[in-house]
């Protein structure tokens, strides 16, 4: 039985089993976490387009302000489990409660003050955000009810990310897919039968966050395999706080600054009009769809990192971060030439109705199909270097994808190429990142390989 393990064997599983077959088992339950997470955010997409084409351009808008609020919980839910592995890898489970309780608390209290900020500046805010004039109004509707369910979403992303640096990704998944289904099955029964619109589509979100909060709760305090949070853990500190900072600060900028990307594009977009905005929300929202496989397996291979890095084992940590490399950049070689054949009928299955969004969507995807098979590596070397501790290296390999490399390429295409310098933006930035990462990861491979040599020279 899954629930029967207790931490004492979660440790030897994770210093002994083979990576070959420990790492998928770690990682089916976050791949379909993040698939479930991937379908109901298409979902809304899916549904809010039949309401129209601003509609369907309001929720690529209101996209970017649910990647801050997930930046942020990424953080100190990352932040937070990568410590707890490494602890759980030196075997300091009271040291691992306390950071399980601070992690939590904070995200409460930040998700708390954004929301307050943002209901207060709400229609600054989606124009910001690059709301159109006519999309603006559809953007505010739906962007309130997120908001009310911010301060829940973040502690979910909290306690997920919490849950799987601790090796329990099953837990973790029953709580996000719970959510999920929740939400799909809540879109249509709300957007259509109760006529709510895009509201609707907004509310089944929020609350599906709000249940899946609770059913993480529940696993993470009344499952004896977890760390539980236990509000008389609440003692902060600098230090703890600088650790949580400088583990979690690599998924803030790598999705923080996606977040900002978002924005950008919807800014360059704004002369070709809502199609445009519509076409590339649609794209992001598929694209995000077949990364997030990818992702998923990258999580169930960081606490096998996380724990072993902790424990010396560096050796074990490098079979596994190669082992990841192969079969991410294979599956996703297969994602790539099924989304470059079929583009046309995939764009259509969100918006056949409007011919211009069909016709930016289809090139948008096949140019970005191109170089989906180098995500892999790109994730991969992300995820390492976050898990490991390499901090300042592993803020930079996550800028690189959306930030270092496609923001320029942003401000610069479109002026020269005009909506082609648009869709193919992403290809561009995809081949710069993956030299850059590649170039950057090489160095630390060595160091470890260092260490490991050191470590066997003492032992001999």
């Amino acid at each position: 039985m899954k629930g029967a393990i207790t931490q004492e064997e979660r440790y030897t599983q994770m210093m002994n089993e083979p990576v070959e077959t420990l790492i998928p088992k770690m990682a089916v339950p976050t791949i379909i976490s993040m698939l479930v997470t991937s379908i109901y955010n298409m979902a809304d997409t899916f549904f809010v387009s039949k309401l129209g084409t601003s509609a369907s351009g309001a929720v690529g808008i209101i996209f970017s302000l649910m990647a801050i609020i997930q930046a942020l919980a990424f953080m100190i839910g990352m932040g937070t489990g990568n410590n707890i592995a490494r602890l759980l890898g030196q075997q300091k489970k009271e040291a691992a409660e306390r950071y399980a309780a601070v992690g939590w608390i904070t995200e409460f209290a930040v998700g708390v003050i954004l929301a307050a900020v943002c209901l207060f500046a709400l229609e600054p805010l989606v124009i910001l955000l690059g709301a159109t004039e006519t999309i603006a109004p559809y953007a505010m509707d739906y962007a309130k009810y997120i908001l009310y369910a911010a301060p829940f979403m973040m502690c979910s992303f909290g306690m997920n990310n919490m849950l799987r640096f601790q090796g329990n990704a099953f837990y973790a998944m029953l709580g996000i897919t719970s959510g999920g289904i929740l939400n799909m099955i809540l879109d249509p029964i709300l957007i259509f039968g109760f006529d709510m619109g895009i509201a609707g589509a907004a509310i089944a979100t929020g609350f599906s966050q709000f249940v899946s909060f609770l059913i993480l709760l529940m696993q993470c305090n009344f499952n004896p395999s977890c760390i539980p949070i236990k509000l008389s853990g609440f003692r902060p500190s600098t230090k703890i706080y600088m650790n949580i900072i400088r583990s979690g600060i690599p998924s803030l900028t790598r999705q923080g600054i996606s977040s900002i990307a978002v924005i950008i594009l919807n800014h360059a977009s704004h002369p070709y009009g809502d199609a445009a905005i519509a076409a590339v929300s649609i794209v992001n929202r598929f694209m995000n769809f077949l990364n997030s496989a990818v992702i998923g397996f990258g999580q169930g291979f960081q606490p096998v990192a996380g724990f072993n890095f902790g424990a010396g084992n560096y050796d074990r940590v490098l079979k596994a971060f190669r082992f990841c490399i192969k079969v991410a950049t294979a599956v996703l070689l297969v994602f790539a030439v099924i989304s470059f054949i079929f583009a046309d009928p995939i764009i259509a299955l969100f918006r056949k109705e409007d011919l211009e969004v069909m016709r930016i969507g289809s090139v948008t995807l096949r140019l970005q199909s191109v170089t989906l098979p180098l995500l892999g590596y790109i994730t991969m070397c992300n995820m390492f270097t976050q898990t490991i501790g390499y901090g300042f290296r592993s803020s930079i390999i996550s800028l690189l994808r959306q930030g270092i490399c496609l923001i320029p390429v942003l401000f610069i295409f479109p002026g020269i190429f005009g909506l082609f310098g648009i869709e193919v933006s992403q290809t561009v930035a995809d081949v710069l990142s993956f030299v850059i990462a590649g170039f950057i990861v090489r160095g630390i491979v060595r160091e470890l390989e260092e260490k490991a040599e050191d470590k066997i020279k003492i032992r001999t």
